[in-house]
């Protein structure tokens, strides 16, 4: 699976910005699509993520400003980032997990390479 990221770029604190990850690769259909963020130097952290069941998980830190969306039919997953901060400045990383590919085998845990926000006072 390959997972192109983009969207990401310099923002003023208080603005906002959405990002997007398209899977591609043979994939059918995705049960698990996320974000997450790394700092350099710290561990790489969740944003958000969301299930083909409709659940979703936001981290402390975004929740009521970043919301997490999916189209199944594009394999594409959107994160809309409102109301940013300086502390939302780093990379941000999609993920696909459970993956059913062309075939009916399933492949898990994949990453895109990650796309730069950087949040300006």
């Amino acid at each position: 699976v390959q997972l192109q990221a983009s969207g990401g770029g310099v923002v003023q604190a208080g603005g906002s910005l959405r990002l997007s990850c398209v899977a591609s690769g043979r994939v059918l259909s995705i049960d698990a699509m996320g974000w997450y963020r790394q700092v350099p130097g710290d561990v790489r952290e969740l944003v958000a993520s969301t299930t083909t069941g409709g659940a979703t998980n936001y981290a402390d830190s975004v929740k009521g400003r970043f919301a997490i969306s999916r189209d199944n039919a594009k394999n594409t997953v959107y994160l809309q980032m409102n109301v940013v901060k300086v502390e939302d400045t780093a990379i941000y990383y999609c993920n696909t997990d459970r993956v059913v590919r062309v075939g009916g085998w399933t492949s898990y845990n994949h990453w895109g390479q990650g796309t730069l926000v950087t949040v300006s006072s």
